[in-house]
């Protein structure tokens, strides 16, 4: 483990989430608010913070390996929450609030413990704003751009960081101009969608503060009724094409901007499952309300609390946990499948389920006929066997990590629907549960916030990236 490189990289990235405060401080100048001193006290900490890391191992160039890749992007999210913290602590909120709505930020999760949400400085409600905007993409991501300004490498940590089948594919030659591209098009997008917002009818900072939310799958909003606050169809229909968008792959997206593809979009059978996916749960849970009688809520509203749960980004135009509790699951059911590979959606991802529908098929096929010879296939491209055992890996990990969260949540008191919910949401990054926990998670313990915080973290980096730390073999190599 090359301790002076992590500490050198940790003291840049520190540096760089610093600037992020200039922002609400800004802000705070602006509106004449109370929160001016939090954040310039939080600035100047971290700045300084970050200086002593950077300054006292500056000098030392030595190549990350895959290790230090692991190492780094797993102590920096949870360091980054902690920092991310202290505008909230010194709010007021206790340290387990402060550290749970930070994670809950930076993860792009979306679940809030704060439940005066209308009340809170303009300031400290674009700085939650923009810690999922940040988080959307990773900071890693942006650090990668300029690492080779700065004589240090970045591979390793790029492959770690972006999840599903990203991680194997660079839009272009070199990771820093893949860096940029990728940032090129999130940046580009949040400003269309603030524009959009904004001439939909919102004010201009609430399309500034929800085109970043909504671009990073994050959920968060400026008012505790979230998108319902505005009660406006252009508006909701603003706010699903994003959604959409922002959970499909970015992959896709390069190739119709840069490369003049846009009729991927048509044949790509991920992107088609993803939005095949979100009708079928729309249909299904408008067929539940028409035959329960339940008339009081419209399609906009059932399809806007389907895109926004699917997508895993949290936004809410009704309190859907009112709906019969089938609808609630079904929805939570779409969360698990999440956004598309190398999106800023949560879940499971489409194309790891895509690979288990498939190679499921195929061990149908080998049942009934042992002797055919049956590839796995995605679309025209056939599947390694390796590529499905991993999936199916993965996939065994994702449901002992949920049983074991689930279990302990279940121990700290709460009931069975709520936990299992909130589980649910925060693995997913999705925010809003069932139950206790479908409006906040104020009703929490101390001890379960932690629980579901350590849950954001796992799902955020796709688990395999923080559970591999615990293993004896990993710090032996």
């Amino acid at each position: 483990m090359n301790l002076k490189a992590i500490s050198n990289l940790f003291g840049i990235l520190l540096m760089l989430f610093s600037l992020s405060f200039v922002i609400p401080i800004s802000i705070s100048f602006l509106y004449n608010d109370s929160s001016l001193n939090i954040f310039l006290i939080t600035f100047l900490l971290v700045l300084a913070i970050g200086f002593v890391f950077w300054i006292s191992s500056k000098d030392h160039k030595q190549e990350l390996n895959s290790n230090d890749g692991f190492i780094i992007i797993a102590l920096f999210w949870l360091v980054l929450a902690i920092a991310g913290s202290l505008p909230f602590y010194l709010s007021g909120m206790s340290v387990m609030d402060s550290f749970f709505e930070s994670m809950s930020g930076i993860t792009t999760t979306g679940a809030t413990v704060i439940t005066n949400i209308d009340e809170l400085d303009e300031s400290l409600l674009m700085y939650r704003q923009l810690l999922q905007w940040m988080g959307g993409m990773g900071l890693i991501v942006l650090a990668i751009a300029v690492m080779p300004i700065l004589g240090i490498g970045g591979g390793q940590i790029y492959k770690t960081d972006i999840p599903g089948a990203m991680s194997d594919q660079k839009l272009t030659p070199r990771i820093t101009e893949t860096a940029k591209a990728l940032w090129t098009i999130y940046f580009g997008l949040t400003v269309l969608c603030a524009l959009m917002y904004w001439i939909a009818g919102m004010s201009g900072f609430d399309a500034i503060a929800h085109s970043l939310s909504t671009v990073s799958i994050g959920g968060f909003s400026t008012y505790d009724e979230s998108i319902g606050f505005f009660d406006s169809f252009f508006i909701e229909l603003v706010c699903i094409v994003f959604m959409i968008i922002s959970a499909s792959s970015f992959a896709l997206h390069y190739g119709a901007l840069f490369r003049g593809r846009a009729l991927r979009y048509f044949y790509d059978p991920e992107f088609r499952f993803f939005i095949s996916i979100i009708l079928l749960i729309f249909a299904i849970s408008s067929l539940i309300l028409f035959f329960t009688q339940d008339n009081s809520e419209s399609q906009r509203s059932i399809l806007f609390q389907t895109v926004s749960i699917v997508s895993t980004t949290g936004f809410t135009t009704t309190d859907y946990s009112l709906w019969p509790s089938v609808i609630g699951f079904l929805l939570l059911i779409g969360a698990f499948i999440g956004g598309c590979s190398g999106s800023v959606g949560g879940g499971i991802k489409s194309w790891r389920i895509l690979i288990m529908l498939n190679h499921a098929h195929k061990q149908l096929i080998k049942i009934i006929h042992p002797q055919a010879v049956v590839s796995v296939k995605i679309g025209s491209k056939v599947v390694d066997g390796s590529v499905a055992e991993s999936v199916w890996g993965f996939f065994s990990i994702y449901v002992i990590s949920f049983m074991l969260l689930l279990f302990s949540l279940l121990a700290t008191g709460l009931d069975f629907t709520s936990a299992f919910s909130a589980i649910g949401a925060c693995l997913n990054n999705l925010g809003p549960g069932l139950g206790e926990v479908s409006a906040n998670y104020s009703s929490v313990t101390t001890v379960g916030k932690g629980i579901l915080a350590f849950g954001m973290i796992l799902g955020r980096l796709e688990i395999f990236t923080v559970l591999v730390l615990f293993m004896p073999m990993f710090w032996r190599r």
